[in-house]
């Protein structure tokens, strides 16, 4: 990395799998049991989000979850 530039911080280009949820908030444990990671609690601010553990990528349906909710 040249001197002064920032790291790359832009989502990966290829989600390792697409998850489509009808909730703004996606749990995520990276699936396969003991091979996954630590469950965490992704907030969906706009259509996705994507784990940054494992990369998956969780797309909120179509007209899913459009209250503002807690």
């Amino acid at each position: 990395m040249p001197d002064g530039a920032a790291p790359n911080t832009a989502l990966p280009a290829t989600p390792t799998e697409i998850i489509h949820v009808d909730s703004r908030t996606a749990a995520c444990d990276g699936g396969d049991g003991a091979l996954g990671h630590p469950r965490v609690f992704l907030r969906i601010p706009g259509e996705q989000v994507m784990c940054p553990y494992c990369s998956r990528l969780y797309v909120l349906n179509p007209g899913a979850d459009h209250a503002s909710g807690h």
